[in-house]
């Protein structure tokens, strides 16, 4: 079983179907997905995402990157809404090699958490309305933003850390080609150690420092973001499902889904 998406331009589409809650329910597939800038979708790849039937398209970019990159096409009942979730813009030259780009994405991160405290809310109700459902969340490269509204989302529901992390890292499997499509359209610009990285520890030291910070990830949904028990349990009636329910036949291509079967990687 796999959970990336084949698309020729789209590198880190990804189902996040599968994935094991607290109480033995299973995210259902074909629900949320997580993808890189769906403005590059055209031909045989805009059929493709058409046959997904998404109904929703939540994109965290800032204006600007979607005034240069593009947006999802408009198509009939697909329901776009932009909500740049980052405040603060990467300052990547204070970036420290004896640190990490695990710490220095983890800071990154937690920036998000104090920024888009609003847009983020907005997220999660949007997700937990059922009609809004297939949802795909959105950023550039679907690791940062994207990774962070995907994480609070899995703890909402419950899903277990070491999965919400290992969701995170399978975007190292869609790095090379990323990079490599941004060196073609992008020849003379400067590139960070880090960039189009997703190492494991960056989502991990985001967990662990916003739950420092706040009691838990869920205390922080709680009492930053406004997220009461009313909005997690329609979020849980979305997004969860028993383990024999749905079919996850969707992902086609790319690495072994983890959280479905064995321990989590």
């Amino acid at each position: 079983m796999t959970r990336h998406l084949d698309f020729l331009r789209l590198h880190n589409f990804r189902d996040i179907g599968g994935y094991v809650a607290r109480d033995g329910q299973v995210v259902r597939w074909k629900r949320f997905y997580r993808a890189d800038s769906l403005g590059w979708l055209t031909g045989d790849d805009l059929d493709r995402f058409h046959a997904l039937a998404v109904r929703t398209v939540i994109d965290l970019r800032h204006p600007d990157e979607v005034e240069r990159s593009g947006r999802v096409p408009d198509s009939d009942g697909l329901v776009y809404h932009n909500l740049p979730i980052e405040g603060r813009r990467w300052d990547v030259t204070a970036f420290d090699p004896a640190t990490g780009v695990g710490r220095f994405l983890a800071d990154r991160y937690l920036e998000v958490s104090e920024d888009g405290v609003d847009r983020l809310k907005l997220a999660v109700e949007t997700i937990a309305d059922a009609g809004n459902s297939p949802v795909v969340v959105h950023c550039a490269a679907g690791k940062d933003r994207t990774g962070v509204l995907t994480a609070l989302v899995l703890s909402l529901v419950g899903v277990a850390q070491d999965d919400i992390v290992a969701d995170y890292a399978l975007t190292g499997l869609a790095t090379e080609r990323f990079v490599a499509d941004w060196r073609t359209r992008h020849p003379d610009a400067p590139m960070w150690p880090g960039f189009g990285q997703a190492p494991a520890e960056a989502m991990r030291l985001f967990l662990h420092d916003l739950a420092a910070r706040h009691g838990s990830v869920e205390d922080y949904c709680a009492d930053v973001l406004d997220v009461d028990q009313s909005m997690i349990g329609r979020l849980r009636a979305v997004l969860l499902g028993s383990a024999a329910e749905g079919s996850p036949t969707a992902p086609s291509s790319g690495e072994p889904a983890p959280g479905i079967t064995g321990p989590s990687q």
